[in-house]
């Protein structure tokens, strides 16, 4: 793991006070709420303020939004009191900054991967960002960003700076997350529809079965690493 950092597991899109008591029971480090409309996972502000209630002190709180203007951050910023922000648009490292300078928390820029010129836009965001989230790159007619359940080549990886933190996502699941630490040595993992059994809808034990399994193979690569 990079710079004996925790290993974080996220588990992005909730939105019931039951799915996120799952994930709070199975030791999710975090949870993600979805703003952007036009997503399956989208939650309301009120809705947010429900389950941030449930979450607070007990998980670190991520706030995704797509493409949204430093004043709008800053006012969900104050409404819902997020520990995180999550970028999943086409922000700059620029435009990232300053939003980050809008919020006045950490923040993860969500990029997608698909070939090794993806890559290079890693390096831009290394100062702006707090965290960089690799994801799979979405279908080019897709009506929201993200992996849309599909895996992008891990190997890819393997060109990246040494040094740079990253969390994994994009087509994760129980299966393969364990595979897909072992591979990548990221910082920590996100899933968001590899933990559901339909389009927006979290399965409890889909849920415990992922942070079960990215627990382990984290776990074993800090002791081999260690050895």
């Amino acid at each position: 793991m990079s710079n004996g950092s925790p290993f974080l597991i996220k588990i992005c899109g909730l939105s019931t006070p039951e799915t996120l008591e799952a994930a709070l029971a199975a030791g999710a480090d975090m949870i993600g709420l979805n703003f952007h409309p036009k997503s399956p996972r989208y939650v309301t502000l009120e809705r947010a303020k429900e389950l941030a209630a449930i979450a607070r002190g007990k998980t670190e709180i991520v706030a995704l939004i797509v493409d949204w203007s430093e004043q709008q951050a800053a006012e969900l910023a104050a409404a819902l009191n997020p520990d995180w922000f999550q970028f999943h648009g086409r922000e700059t490292p620029e435009q990232i900054a300053a939003l980050r300078r809008a919020v006045r928390r950490p923040v993860m820029k969500a990029l997608g991967i698909a070939t090794a010129e993806d890559l290079k836009a890693v390096t831009g965001y290394r100062d702006a960002a707090d965290l960089v989230l690799l994801d799979a790159k979405p279908p080019k007619d897709a009506a929201f960003p993200g992996g849309h359940g599909k895996p992008f080549d891990w190997g890819l990886l393997g060109g990246l700076d040494p040094s740079q933190r990253f969390m994994l996502s994009g087509g994760l699941d129980p299966a393969n997350v364990a595979e897909a630490v072992q591979v990548t040595h990221p910082a920590g993992v996100d899933v968001s529809s590899g933990v559901e059994s339909a389009p927006g809808i979290k399965d409890p034990h889909r849920i415990a079965e992922f942070i079960a399994a990215a627990r382990k193979a984290a776990a074993a690569g800090q002791e081999s690493s260690s050895a």
